[in-house]
């Protein structure tokens, strides 16, 4: 999803068939995988997301839904 660098272009270009098929890049879905991350971070801010203390999926499923939800309020 990260766009290729102009050398890398024109090195696979060099290379012809041997280059292999050059990577697909779609803005839109670069765009969303920005906001995704973002997010993310914004999860990993709270220690008990970050470090996992709860040993059950469920615990940690509530746990990130309580973190995300005060994020929100705080927005």
């Amino acid at each position: 999803m990260i766009p290729e660098k102009s050398d890398t272009v024109s090195a696979r270009l060099r290379r012809g068939a041997r280059g292999g098929r050059p990577p697909g890049f779609d803005k839109a879905r670069y765009k969303a995988r920005n906001t995704v991350e973002r997010a993310v971070n914004k999860l990993k801010q709270f220690r008990a997301v970050a470090t996992r203390y709860d040993k059950r999926g469920y615990i940690y499923l509530g746990t990130i839904t309580a973190v995300a939800l005060l994020i929100w309020l705080r927005t």
